[in-house]
């Protein structure tokens, strides 16, 4: 949902930009289309879920470009659907959304620290800072109380904390961003209708609300901000 807006934004401020996942089909076409428009953007593939994919990505990054600058980790694993599912499906979004996020923060951080310099951002969610909203989902055939989820977008904004800590004194930054609801054309309109009422804003998250945070923290306008949480939610988590 937000990796689109990301990609763009980090590309339009200049950066040499790589974009990773399993997917690499869907994302050479977003690559393709931003080099149309002019932005160095190249489509890569990662799996998280191998700690050789990671380092075959950072072998490859290091080719093409000498050094790595910026990180933004939003890959997102979701195969738990409800509280009931298979303890198997907890595991299974562990290995990416916890050991996966620890591997290639680790990998790429240390890059960074022998460089002297790099800015480390965590794309959690609001979802790991409050507890659900049950009334939100109240008469509706779907919701989004997944607990796997909550654990992994929680862990991730203390482990941005740690990882501020640990590279800090090495010129490297560690930031994270927690944003809220992103309005799509499928959502239900009575979820919308409450989701917005929810937030200050009276609104759900477009296709470009994220894009200044994001430029900020992985430019020199933050060079004295590391080890924070920014909910950019319209006042949601503040209510």
């Amino acid at each position: 949902m937000y990796g689109r807006q990301i990609v763009t934004a980090v590309a339009e401020a200049g950066a040499q930009t790589y974009v990773a996942s399993r997917n690499t089909a869907e994302l050479e076409k977003l690559s393709s289309l931003k080099r149309k428009e002019g932005y160095d953007v190249t489509a890569l593939k990662v799996d998280l879920g191998s700690e050789d994919s990671i380092l075959v990505l950072k072998e490859e990054i290091m080719e093409k470009a000498g050094h790595i600058d910026i990180l933004v980790n939003n890959a997102v694993l979701r195969p738990m659907k409800s509280w009931h599912d298979d303890a198997s499906k907890f595991s299974e979004s562990m290995n990416v959304n916890a050991t996966g996020l620890f591997i290639i923060t680790r990998t790429f951080g240390d890059i960074m620290a022998k460089q002297g310099n790099g800015s480390i951002i965590n794309i959690a969610s609001i979802q790991g800072m409050v507890g659900p909203d049950t009334s939100l989902y109240e008469g509706l055939s779907w919701n989004s109380l997944i607990p796997d989820y909550f654990f992994h977008k929680g862990g991730m904004i203390n482990l941005t904390r740690f990882v501020a800590g640990y590279y800090g004194n090495k010129g490297v930054r560690c930031n994270c961003v927690s944003p809220g609801g992103f309005l799509t054309e499928y959502m239900d309109k009575v979820f919308v209708k409450r989701y917005s009422e929810r937030t200050f804003l009276g609104r759900m998250a477009n296709s470009n609300d994220l894009m200044g945070v994001i430029v900020f923290l992985a430019s020199d306008a933050s060079n004295y901000i590391t080890g924070v949480n920014i909910p950019v939610d319209g006042g949601y988590t503040s209510k």
